[in-house]
């Protein structure tokens, strides 16, 4: 028998194609536009939803951020971040890259000199979309991504993601299996080293002195003779002017530890941009229970 909740085949692929279709139409507005309609989207997001508002406090006083003002900052930050989606998701890596400036060239060169593929540890702070394609504009890269629940958001996910000489791959054991083969072919791969990992394929370490629990995979991955690990984040700048892409080495092992470090001296940098709506200490069902 039938789903009968489902919509037939036709009638789904049309929803599809509309969806695509509004992506590129709001990709076409001014980035300024889009981050400013985002910012006030997401203020009225934290003043009408209080389960969002306490998670965002709840994670700012964590991190030593207790002021409300930090916790309203975050929430125009968060909205600018969905805002500029449809800029980023629309273009394509050479597009995007004349919006980008960079700083930590001869980071990234050296990294990539070797040969023997990169590990880019990428955040959820600030444009994280956007690092992926600056990279990809360069050499082939493959991003592992959570599939989303929603099944009317996939189709702007497929759409987006793989685009030119990037490719992006579910956080399942064949998605696990591309990356690899893409660091023994010497190319790139991507990583949000902050996702919660499922299938117990992590353990609980600090993060802002509570326990989260963090991905093994970097670290596993690392093990692989001549890989490079380095972290990138995207700053978003003001108003319309684009972003501004860091690269910083990672020449100590990427434990869970010296990961969940790195990324709070990161986050210090740039408060706002962080996703503090982001469920960092929940824990998967395979997961043990958090150590006291």
């Amino acid at each position: 028998m039938s789903d009968r909740s489902s919509p037939p085949d036709g009638e789904r692929r049309e929803r599809e194609d509309l969806l695509v279709t509004a992506l590129r139409r709001l990709g076409r507005l001014p980035l300024g536009m889009l981050r400013g309609v985002g910012a006030a989207l997401g203020l009225a997001a934290y003043l009408l939803a209080p389960g969002y508002r306490r998670k965002i406090r709840a994670n700012l006083h964590r991190a030593g951020y207790p002021s409300r003002r930090e916790a309203w900052r975050a929430a125009a930050e968060a909205g600018r971040m969905a805002g500029e989606l449809p800029f980023i998701w629309t273009r394509g890596p050479a597009a995007i890259a004349r919006w980008i400036a960079c700083d930590d060239l001869a980071t990234l060169e050296a990294a990539e000199a070797g040969g023997h593929g990169v590990v880019f540890l990428t955040p959820h702070l600030g444009a994280f979309e956007v690092t992926a394609r600056f990279l990809a504009q360069r050499a082939p890269i493959t991003v592992l991504f959570k599939p989303p629940t929603k099944p009317w958001l996939r189709p702007l996910l497929e759409f987006s993601r793989n685009t030119g000489a990037m490719r992006a791959v579910p956080a399942t054991l064949g998605g696990v299996r591309a990356m690899l083969r893409a660091l023994r072919s010497g190319e790139a791969i991507g990583l949000l080293p902050d996702q919660v990992p499922g299938d117990g394929d992590g353990r609980w370490v600090p993060f802002f002195g509570e326990p989260a629990y963090t991905m093994t995979l970097p670290q596993r991955l690392a093990q692989h003779p001549g890989v490079r690990v380095v972290f990138t984040v995207g700053e978003r700048l003001p108003g319309g002017q684009g972003w501004r892409v860091h690269f910083e080495a990672m020449e100590e092992e990427p434990t869970p530890e010296a990961i969940n470090a790195r990324m709070e001296a990161l986050i210090r940098r740039y408060p706002a941009q962080y996703l503090w709506s982001y469920n960092r200490y929940k824990r998967p069902r395979a997961a043990a229970q958090a150590p006291q």
